[in-house]
């Protein structure tokens, strides 16, 4: 079990990191069109994008493998552990304000993954 808790855990850091290098991809993006230069600049030439198309597909690659290894009603609430890296990297790298029901949601949310993992 915590071979599964750890595998989990490195999924949803996977995951977390693509969703939050999207995000910053997303800012160094111009103002939308539909021209060859926004494609070419925003999408294109986007490391930002790149990073998190990379970390995203890893991510995809380790959640196939834990599908095919544990039970499904194990690996699927496990990844709600993305939930709480989240709320970290919203406030170390976005500098947004928490507020503490945020924080309640996301331990009831760990706790029934605690409950899972049993």
């Amino acid at each position: 079990m915590l071979r599964l808790l750890f595998l989990s855990l490195v999924q949803s850091i996977l995951m977390c990191s693509a969703q939050s290098l999207f995000k910053v991809a997303a800012t160094h993006m111009g103002t939308f069109s539909w021209t060859w230069c926004f494609f070419r600049d925003s999408l294109l030439l986007n490391w930002w994008l790149l990073l998190s198309g990379i970390c995203g597909i890893a991510g995809v690659i380790e959640w196939i493998y834990l599908l095919k290894t544990y039970p499904f009603s194990q690996v699927y609430p496990l990844s709600s552990m993305s939930f709480l890296l989240g709320m970290f990297v919203a406030i170390v790298f976005f500098k947004e304000t928490v507020v503490w029901q945020q924080w309640v949601g996301v331990f009831l949310i760990l706790a029934g993954c605690g409950l899972i993992a049993r």
